[in-house]
């Protein structure tokens, strides 16, 4: 294997992160082994794989003198609220632009009229800088928001430096190609060999960087991700895109078309954000059985999917899959009035 130069990186998550058999579950189930990388551990209140990936884009921030983060996201991202508390863990000011559903105005919405519940409660906790705007202006001003917020703090003397959603970037790759020989240690130190590596993907990063990881070191493991938003086709684009454009930028010796992308759309259900009945079973049935929190949003969706997987016999004649828990505890207690405990 290449010799990996990685770009600097800031020491923030807690790694490495556990890995978790749920015996009684795979037992009910009667499938292969589950284990759980419970990336849902990096921090507490910064928990989730967001930290990962942060991990060097602050370190690329910090590397160009910058003070300032802009990022974005929907109004329970958790890629927001572990820039905004990173942010200030860092002494860094953090300005967040957020989605949320149409209130039939494009204005922009004063933060007094968004509950503040979860990850947005959170956000305003630490301090950050937030500007909300309904969806449909979200969606096609992004990048103008993102110029006139940079634009703002650059005449007020600040430098800031913008983070794509999610932080899934060319630089954010990194995060979880970092994490394959981490998932190796595990494995070796379990004693497995699994065969299938399953994650949720709603902005990309988390599986370029398991999908360009696992090639890098030689991981024989096949990365899917289980689109919570989206479908297969634009999923295929974006990581493709990041790849190509972190092999670019950092001149990695390997060729981006020979890594495999699987990612399976089927379970996306009414949106992004918007979770089923069965969904919702999941997650509170998991965390009676084993105790693990899974969210509405990301993991609950991933989860349900592999659940269907196993029963339709997807994984037959495998010994064990590996879930990796990319968080998200904090946008589950935002729609906890959809559990039914009946």
């Amino acid at each position: 294997m290449t010799e990996i130069e990685y770009p600097p990186r800031l020491s923030l998550a807690r790694l490495p992160t556990p890995l978790q058999p749920l015996d009684r579950l795979s037992e009910k189930l009667g499938g292969p082994r589950i284990w759980v990388k419970r990336d849902d551990l990096t921090d507490c209140a910064i928990s989730g794989n967001k930290i990962r990936k942060l991990e060097f884009t602050l370190a690329r921030a910090r590397e160009q003198g910058c003070d300032t983060l802009i990022t974005c996201g929907g109004v329970q991202s958790n890629h927001c609220r572990a820039t905004a508390l990173l942010g200030a863990q860092l002494g860094l000011q953090v300005h967040l632009i957020l989605r949320q559903d149409d209130l039939g105005s494009s204005r922009s919405l004063d933060a007094a009229e968004a509950a503040k519940d979860g990850n947005l409660f959170l956000d305003y906790l630490a301090g950050a800088k937030i500007s909300l705007y309904e969806k449909k202006a979200f969606q096609h001003r992004l990048p103008d928001l993102f110029e006139h917020w940079s634009e703002h703090y650059q005449s007020a003397g600040a430098k800031p430096y913008s983070i794509p959603t999610g932080a899934s970037d060319a630089t954010g790759v990194w995060g979880y190609v970092h994490c394959i020989p981490e998932l190796i240690s595990d494995f070796e130190s379990v004693g497995i060999k699994p065969c299938s590596l399953i994650h949720a993907t709603g902005s990309g990063g988390t599986q370029a960087g398991l999908s360009a990881g696992a090639e890098l070191y030689g991981l024989e493991t096949k990365v899917t991700g289980i689109a919570v938003c989206d479908n297969a086709e634009y999923f295929n684009n974006k990581v493709r895109a990041d790849i190509d454009d972190w092999q670019h930028l950092y001149s990695v010796p390997i060729d981006p078309e020979i890594i495999a992308i699987h990612v399976d759309d089927r379970f996306v259900g009414p949106g992004y954000a918007q979770a089923t009945e069965a969904v919702f079973t999941v997650i509170r049935e998991v965390a009676a059985l084993e105790g693990l929190v899974l969210d509405p949003v990301y993991t609950g969706k991933a989860f349900h999917g592999m659940i269907e997987k196993i029963q339709q016999g997807e994984f037959a004649g495998q010994t064990d899959i590996v879930f990796v828990h990319t968080g998200g505890i904090f946008g589950l207690l935002a729609q906890r009035s959809e559990i039914d405990f009946q």
